[in-house]
């Protein structure tokens, strides 16, 4: 083959090119360690590791290739001078073929190495056929040897979670599927959340890989995980730098907290998979084929039957076992036989303590061949009762209204809870903010002679234009009923910021009157008394309270000086900004008018 020879030629002559990407202490913002990263010659069709590795997979060099990357790796950080831990892969395929044996390693990784103490290998995922006792006993063999084991790529595949339960890993390397858009993705959120639950529990430390985005970073950070990387904090480079980028340091720097609303909302307190619980009858690895479709047949009710080894559930039977017994042969060969032979030996095993959210992100991830399965469910790994994916789905449809009660129906923006439980955070952290109330003026006589649906389209066009000069990652838009809305800014520029907000309303304003044909500025209709009365067109009042530092105890307080400022801000004709500067010398207070 040809690949095998540029293979070839690339071990003999060890023409590997390492790279070393950061790993950042999210809340301290130094860099802790490298994950140590191979390329192969540029230029070379094997340049990229995925295609590096493929040969290696296709010719039978993989161990050759990972031992070749390791010494590639541990040699350039030791003359590079690096600080901190390194992160070095292995797969387990090649940690039970020796990889680690091979003489070439002898000095990098001995007693008296350089580096003793700051290796971490991460051990990436298997193949399914491999012995995951073997793997086990191999990963302890590293931790004895005074190695930390980090498991790589958690989520990415779905043995990787019992290879977690069974080595108890030094860290949790998180799949950047489950970080990319975890601003935007609430399942996302709630799963990351629940796996540091299982980590804190199992003392272990997630690093959070792929943030490539401020709003990722600032929302991991304020879950509480501990680590992360990502091209966000640093690339993966030659000589990398012993810092975090200036963007990542600039966010940890200024303290700012995520806007995500869905990070504070209900769902976090999602309820847990021991409401799913349901008990049916169970068989032990000692029961005979015959005697489990027998109970099978007596319960047409029953869609499976697990099975346990002593308190722990190993596999489940389902009824295709039914339909393989239809066949006499079957029947002839198997009935005093062990029901083990079919059973399903990677059944979805979950504790009962997990929210329902990150359980149905599990149930997604076996695919739609298992669905029909449902799950078991587990205490301190004991078997307790099994659940079904239908259960689940009526859970996730209660949780999904549940939530939408937080969001306003019209605009999908977060109400008066999320607006609060954000003030109240901005406020713990000593974050310095300024809260406006947004008003809309002259909308009940608009929405009372135009109609609804007009009025319905003037506070969709407002949310749009309070979002699109928001900081999105940083500033935080709410709803909190009809033409009223809340805004939370972070951002330093908040006053040319709302000054834009404004002008930005009169022209969408003017340009869908127009549109619309509804008059020039002003329109005449009835009034409640009958009696024609001239209207001018909406326009929109902002009240801006500065918060700094201790100067508010409570939500509550901000609101009350927003809405009166806001009021303030309605006296003005005409779109209008007024800022309470009355925790400043009374000769800085001003009142800020939109052209």
């Amino acid at each position: 083959m040809i690949q095998r020879g540029i293979l070839l030629d690339i071990l003999d002559r060890q023409a590997l090119h390492p790279l070393f990407q950061p790993i950042m202490d999210l809340h301290h913002g130094e860099i802790i360690g490298y994950e140590g990263l191979i390329r192969g010659p540029i230029g070379s069709e094997l340049h990229l590791p995925q295609a590096l590795f493929r040969a290696a997979e296709r010719t039978e060099l993989l161990v050759r290739l990972e031992m070749l990357c390791i010494y590639t790796v541990m040699t350039q950080f030791i003359q590079a001078v690096l600080p901190g831990r390194l992160f070095v892969n292995i797969s387990p395929f090649a940690l039970l073929a020796g990889a680690l044996s091979d003489p070439l390693l002898k000095d990098l990784i001995g007693e008296h190495s350089e580096l003793n103490g700051r290796v971490v290998f991460e051990i990436t995922e298997g193949s399914p056929q491999m012995d995951n006792e073997s793997v086990v006993a191999g990963l302890m063999t590293l931790r004895e040897r005074g190695f930390k084991i980090a498991l790589d790529d958690l989520g990415e595949g779905f043995s990787s979670l019992r290879l977690w339960s069974d080595v108890r890993p030094d860290f949790v390397k998180l799949d950047k599927h489950f970080v990319t858009g975890i601003d935007k993705d609430p399942v996302k959120l709630q799963f990351v959340r629940s796996l540091k639950q299982i980590a804190e529990k199992s003392n272990a430390i997630i690093i959070a890989e792929g943030i490539e985005h401020r709003a990722e970073l600032l929302i991991l950070k304020e879950m509480g995980i501990c680590l992360g990387q990502g091209y966000f904090i640093g690339r993966p480079v030659v000589h990398p730098e012993s810092r975090p980028s200036a963007a990542a340091q600039a966010c940890l720097d200024e303290a700012l907290i995520s806007a995500n609303p869905w990070s504070k909302m209900v769902l976090q307190r999602g309820r847990q998979a021991r409401l799913l619980l349901t008990e049916v009858p169970t068989v032990t690895v000692q029961t005979a084929s015959e005697d489990a479709l027998k109970i099978l047949l007596a319960n047409p009710e029953l869609n499976v039957l697990p099975v346990l080894d002593g308190k722990v559930p190993v596999g489940l039977l389902n009824r295709t076992m039914v339909d393989k017994f239809s066949h006499g042969y079957v029947r002839d060969l198997y009935s005093r036989k062990s029901c083990t032979v079919f059973m399903e030996k990677t059944p979805l095993i979950v504790d009962v303590e997990m929210p329902v959210v990150a359980l149905s992100q599990l149930v997604l991830m076996q695919g739609q061949k298992r669905f029909a399965d449902g799950f078991i469910l587990v205490r301190e790994g004991a078997y307790v009762g099994v659940g079904s994916n239908f259960a689940l789905m009526q859970e996730m449809t209660k949780l999904q209204i549940q939530e939408a009660r937080y969001a306003n129906p019209l605009t999908m923006l977060p109400g008066n809870v999320p607006v609060n439980e954000q003030i109240e955070l901005l406020l713990g952290n000593g974050q310095n903010f300024c809260a406006c109330y947004v008003d809309l003026d002259w909308f009940k006589p608009f929405n009372d002679v135009f109609g609804y649906s007009r009025g319905d389209e003037l506070i969709k066009l407002t949310a749009n234009v309070l979002i699109n000069h928001a900081d999105k990652d940083i500033d935080f838009v709410g709803h909190i009923g009809g033409d009223d809305f809340f805004v939370l800014f972070q951002s330093p520029d908040w006053e040319p910021r709302c000054q834009a907000i404004l002008q930005a309303f009169d022209n969408a304003v003017q340009s869908y009157l127009q549109h619309e044909n509804l008059g020039d500025g002003c329109y005449v209709a009835e009034d409640r008394r009958g009696n024609r009365a001239e209207y001018n067109f909406p326009t929109l009042s902002i009240g801006a309270v500065p918060v700094g530092r201790n100067q508010y105890r409570e939500c509550h307080e901000i609101a009350a000086a927003a809405t009166e400022v806001k009021k303030a801000a309605k006296k003005i004709s005409g779109s209008s900004f007024y800022v309470d500067r009355r925790a400043m010398p009374l000769s800085q207070a001003r009142v800020l008018a939109a052209a």
